[in-house]
């Protein structure tokens, strides 16, 4: 019998779709992905293309989240199934910057040079300055992978 319309941020983020909208913001937040077993961090809980650190049985029943000073997300939708072709959520937090890029490889990634510059100058100027390796990014007859790199810049 059908409970819901809609799929769950739970559910979303147990599957690790590499062009889910969520998963971004769990680990664009650095939150905690809590189960009915043991809690993870989200840095350790994203492993590959529809992988994650669930073990056999084991299910989400909360995810926390820290309160950032500031954080956004933008998307370039795949028109056809409106995921996303490439999605960024960058996120100031107390620790510093974060940001996590989804729809753009096999599965949500952290991109260490977007943070960097960043934590430097929270600015449009400092994120456009930083080169974007397209060696690693998905191509498809979606988009090439140089056609990724600078959805994510």
């Amino acid at each position: 019998r059908q409970v819901r319309a809609r799929g769950t941020l739970g559910g979303s983020v147990a599957n690790n779709d590499p062009a889910a909208c969520y998963p971004s913001a769990v680990l664009g937040l650095g939150a905690t992905v809590i189960t009915n077993r043991r809690e993870i961090n989200a840095d350790d809980f994203f492993v590959g293309m529809y992988t994650t650190a669930l073990d056999e049985g084991e299910i989400i029943t909360a995810i926390r989240f820290p309160i950032p000073k500031r954080a956004a997300y933008m998307k370039f939708k795949q028109a056809a199934s409106r995921f996303s072709l490439v999605g960024v959520f960058v996120a100031q937090t107390d620790s510093g910057v974060r940001v996590a890029v989804t729809g753009a490889a096999s599965s949500v990634f952290r991109h260490a040079g977007l943070e960097a510059a960043l934590n430097q100058s929270f600015t449009p100027q400092s994120a456009a300055s930083v080169k974007i390796d397209a060696s690693d990014l998905n191509a498809d007859i979606h988009a090439s992978a140089a056609y990724r790199a600078n959805l994510i810049s």
